[in-house]
């Protein structure tokens, strides 16, 4: 991207959506470039409303310690650890740079955004107590994984988290692993903080500020049309043009990269899925479990639907939550229009569509069974986990909208469950696709976006962002390093100034 074309714009950075996906960007950017100007522009009347809000997402960090669609089984029965292994640096990445950004004093917002959450899996039955021991075999061989332990004993998985194994049939086969290292993270809470700095140092937030319109003129810049949702009833816009932007508006995302016209969104499609947890607050019931837990999914369940019992905590209040129970919505945004699909189809992307729902009929079966599913069902499916629940203990919430990419591939067309960075082939937009892991690794993400589409400036920046992440220049971060307490302490600073 020529930056010397670049004369005259309203503005160097221009962000779409108030998410963790921005804030991180915007941090990022705004150490690097402190002089750019940077504007975020969010549709809604306050940020992480969507998936970075805490009852929207499995909120916990993924870290691979325990999602087991990160470590498939092969033919012969070895289990491959690569994606778990990617998934965990990546994770290890945003640690760092919170690390980093709470060491100078910017993450103000609050010390609620990261607990210490042992991280578990548990499985039922001789074929999953096979599969577990072979998976903790291969993953405790790596450093990354070296402290996970595993276990068929039920007093001892008991003890890691009681309510698995109260009143549980003792002649069914268990069996669990633990990463005690595990954390639950408020990805809400930490966007707040983020953007809060990031406005502090000079950007500007926009609320119910609405992207309508984005259109390439000559010089490689942006004039993009902005709409402000204050205004009811009547039409209040207007135009800025902006040196990148980047779209990381969640589900909103594939609509604005079709408009936007860069041959590169060309195939893409999206198929919504939404999700519903149950969730409790009884103290008598949160007490007995301190865990993130993760199972294994139903036959034809995407795996975004693999089920969890996790421990959250939310504004300082400890809750947990089970599922999700997929659902199914037109909707592209919880707080979207039912009009969002029809209105992604396009001629480059019927085909891969098409050939997408042709080969996961097992899929919609899936789905429609889910959508379904009656009260009692669903309190069923949590006594696998959980078989003391009752009824009166726990309320059915609707989490947020994920929306898995469609884009071309073998057979016409392929349905990918991870995200996806869609970038300009002059670097000057970039688009965020996808759901799972999301929020947890977005740092490697926003990594990866500037590496693409900023590669005339980050040789020069390499020593600014190993030294917010050390990893990145092959050095090791010191993990027994207290989060929590340095950010508690860079908050106690700051109120008390």
């Amino acid at each position: 991207m020529d930056r010397n074309l670049q004369a005259g714009t309203d503005v160097d950075v221009l962000l779409i959506g108030g998410g963790v996906m921005s804030a991180t960007l915007a941090s990022l950017l705004s150490t690097l470039e402190p002089t750019w100007r940077i504007e975020i522009h969010e549709r809604r009347d306050g940020l992480a409303q969507e998936s970075s809000n805490p009852w929207n997402n499995a909120g916990t960090g993924h870290a691979a310690l325990c999602e087991l669609n990160y470590t498939p089984q092969r033919a012969d029965g070895s289990v491959d650890i690569t994606k778990a292994v990617t998934i965990n640096e990546q994770f290890e990445l945003s640690r760092e740079l919170w690390h980093h950004l709470a060491g100078q004093g910017r993450l103000t917002g609050g010390t609620g955004f990261v607990s210490p959450t042992p991280h578990m899996t548990f499985v039922r039955g001789a074929e999953g107590v096979e599969y577990l021991r072979r998976r903790y075999e291969a993953l405790s061989r790596h450093p990354l994984f070296s402290d996970l332990e595993f276990s068929t004993d039920p007093e001892q998985i008991r003890a890691w988290a009681p309510l698995l194994v109260e009143d549980r049939d003792t002649d069914e086969p268990i069996a669990a692993t633990r990463a005690a290292a595990g954390t639950d993270v408020d990805f809400g809470a930490l966007t707040h903080s983020m953007i809060h700095d990031v406005v502090r140092r000079g950007a500007a937030l926009h609320l119910e500020s609405e992207v309508t319109r984005l259109r390439r003129r000559k010089d490689g810049t942006w004039r993009v049309t902005v709409r402000d949702r204050r205004w009811n009833g009547h039409t209040r816009s207007r135009t800025l043009t902006a040196r990148f932007v980047f779209i990381g508006a969640g589900g909103g995302a594939l609509g604005l990269l079709q408009k936007s016209g860069i041959p590169e969104a060309k195939g893409y499609g999206g198929f919504p899925i939404s999700g519903q947890f149950l969730r409790t607050t009884n103290p008598a019931v949160v007490r007995e479990h301190h865990a993130k837990v993760y199972g294994r999914a139903e036959i034809g369940a995407p795996p975004m639907s693999v089920p969890h019992l996790d421990m959250r905590v939310v504004d300082g209040e400890t809750a947990l939550m089970f599922g999700p129970y997929a659902g199914w919505s037109m909707k592209f945004l919880k707080h979207g229009s039912w009009l969002d699909l029809v209105r992604s189809i396009r001629p480059g992307n019927v085909v891969p569509m098409i050939a997408v729902g042709v080969r996961n009929l097992d899929l919609l079966r899936y789905l429609i069974s889910e959508v379904t599913a009656s009260r009692t069902a669903r309190l069923r499916t949590l006594r696998q986990f959980v078989p003391t629940a009752r009824e009166r203990d726990w309320e059915l919430i609707t989490a947020g909208q994920r929306v898995q990419v469609i884009k071309k591939g073998k057979g016409g067309g392929v349905l990918e469950f991870g995200t996806e960075l869609v970038t300009s082939a002059d670097g000057s937009i970039a688009g965020l696709l996808g759901a799972s892991p999301g929020a947890s690794t977005a740092v490697a993400t926003m990594v990866d976006l500037l590496e693409r589409c900023f590669a005339d400036r980050v040789e020069q920046w390499r020593p600014a962002l190993r030294q917010m992440m050390p990893s990145l220049g092959g050095g090791t971060w010191d993990e027994s390093f207290e989060l929590d307490r340095l950010v508690d302490e860079a908050f106690s600073a700051d109120h008390s100034a």
